[in-house]
């Protein structure tokens, strides 16, 4: 199969020309990493190591097995996996072949996973047998009836585990994966993001816009072959694919992995394999730094914490400075449209660090528009818009959606911002309605569909009210149908997990009222909420 995306002949040569593209793929890299450093460690889970040479090795395998179970470039591969060298194995087998990686967070559920998987149509689904005591499989069983083109569901742990030992080397020929490899301004990536209109979007990417957005973090972060790297956000978040599955193969580097967040347990990392580079959302530094264990542990090897997808307190800089002085903790924004569009620079002053999301990377261009679409001038809040060589091609199945959400080449982000004089950005708010809980988007839309679902409810709004950790909680106010019994936060999550709405989307206050304010026309003024229950987190 193949999505419709709106690149065309000019971006490529213009991207192409200006050096930002170089007509690589990550499967290049992990050729030559091998090549020159077979026994080198690549990767590191709660489960296993994995050296650079037996990478390539189980990596070529499962490409071969792939296609032994009918993908063909153009084709999605599925995979709902936690942070296991398996996931990388899976995704790198997938773009050896051609065909498309479609990652999902682990925590997503029956309502997100049945349309996501139906949406990108995938030949095969890689899932756990376990974890965190969800069952995959029994998920997997319920919603495959409504996935005709599914073929194939291997479960790690069982199926899985078979596939992957079987010597495919000895039923094709390896050569045969040199002939299949991709054009690298094909797209190689599906993610999905929160969507702001009811479903979820299937951001696609090229291996240039991807290895792209990676090429510059080296110069600024001083990432070498030397550098560890870890990564506990999802590596089905675009932060956990960039910069935790593909950065480390693009230098050379080891990553050490993290499937389950502890601040304690990452203290234990960083002091036993020299960790020198993080990124997450910031809740994540301020568990860090709340770390029991800190003090025990050596942790000189840490450089760089880059926060991603809330302000950084001033107070949390300078308590990082004073627990571990040789970090440097630096701001950054981006979505998974754009990847990584702004990051702080290490020696930037400390308002630099607290009052901005950083400067853009090298390529990457940014302006701030009032409504009408005209520029407006430095220290002035409009509407935040991007172009550049990181930018996606296009939604799945939604291309009238992607031209819509353009000016020309400027992406509209549905941020509002303020640049200052040195060109430094500053997220001022959304003109979408989103939550950001602790770095991660809960999609109000979605979750206010869902509640509408429900028998006793006539009317939600479902608003962010403020969190010194998360930023943001989500509250859910509704007003229920007449004649209704009572409603509460359990029975109002327990119902979300009969739809099978993923957990992290539950609303963690619920109000129940006579009515929502709205205005004249009918519209909900959530504004109101906002300022009613803002101080209830």
């Amino acid at each position: 199969m193949s999505f419709d995306t709106i690149l065309d002949d000019e971006q490529i040569d213009r991207y192409t020309r200006a050096g930002f593209w170089v007509d690589r793929t990550i499967t290049d890299h992990l050729d030559e990493v091998a090549e020159a450093s077979p026994d080198k460690t690549a990767f590191v889970d709660s489960r296993r190591s994995i050296a650079y040479g037996e990478l390539k090795r189980e990596v070529d395998r499962c490409a071969l097995g792939l296609l032994e179970l009918g993908v063909r470039p153009g084709d999605v591969v599925s995979f709902q996996l936690p942070n296991w060298i398996e996931w990388i194995v899976v995704h790198f087998a997938a773009s050896r072949v051609g065909a498309i990686s479609n990652p999902l967070i682990p925590i997503y559920r029956e309502r997100e996973v049945g349309f996501m998987v139906g949406l990108a149509r995938s030949k095969v689904l890689v899932v756990p047998e376990t974890f965190r005591g969800f069952d995959y499989p029994a998920m997997v069983g319920k919603l495959r009836p409504q996935w005709p083109e599914l073929e194939h569901v291997l479960v790690v742990g069982s199926s899985w585990d078979d596939f992957a030992a079987t010597p495919w080397e000895q039923r094709r020929d390896p050569a045969e994966l040199a002939t299949l490899r991709p054009d690298p301004n094909d797209v190689t990536l599906l993610i999905f993001t929160s969507g702001t209109t009811g479903e979820p979007k299937g951001v696609m990417h090229t291996h240039n816009t991807a290895i792209a957005a990676n090429n510059p973090l080296p110069r600024r972060l001083g990432i070498t072959r030397d550098s560890v790297i870890h990564m506990a956000s999802t590596l089905a978040h675009l932060t956990g694919f960039l910069y935790g599955a593909r950065l480390p193969v693009q230098n050379g580097a080891t990553c050490v992995l993290q499937d389950v967040w502890d601040a304690s347990r990452f203290v234990e990392l960083v002091a036993e394999h020299g960790i020198t580079y993080t990124s997450a959302a910031t809740p994540f530094l301020h568990d860090l730094l709340s770390a029991p264990n800190l003090a025990e542990h050596d942790l000189s090897s840490l450089q760089r914490f880059c926060c991603m997808g809330a302000p950084i307190p001033r107070a949390l800089v300078r308590e990082a400075r004073r627990k571990l002085p040789g970090l440097v903790v630096l701001g950054g924004w981006g979505q998974s449209e754009d990847a990584l569009v702004t990051l702080g620079i290490p020696g930037d002053p400390d308002e630099k660090i607290v009052d901005t999301d950083g400067y853009p990377w090298p390529g990457m261009r940014v302006r701030v528009v009032d409504g009408e679409g005209a520029e407006l001038p430095p220290g002035t809040e409009g509407r935040l818009q991007v172009t550049g060589p990181f930018l996606f091609v296009g939604y799945a199945e939604r291309l009238e959606q992607t031209r819509a959400a353009f000016d020309g080449e400027w992406f509209d982000t549905g941020d509002l911002a303020v640049l200052d004089a040195d060109g430094y950005l500053r997220i001022a708010g959304r003109t979408k309605d989103v939550i950001i809980r602790g770095g991660e988007n809960l999609p109000v839309v979605y979750v206010e569909n869902a509640l509408y679902e429900h028998p006793d409810v006539e009317a939600v709004a479902v608003v962010g009210v403020p969190d010194p950790r998360l930023q943001e909680r989500a509250c859910a106010c509704v007003v229920l149908k007449p004649g209704a019994g009572e409603l509460d936060l359990e029975k109002l999550r327990a119902f979300l997990a009969e739809k099978g709405v993923a957990k992290q989307y539950w609303p963690e206050l619920l109000h129940v009222l006579p009515e929502l304010p709205r205005t004249a026309s009918g519209k909900i003024q959530k504004f109101q909420l906002r300022a009613r229950f803002g101080g209830q987190a």
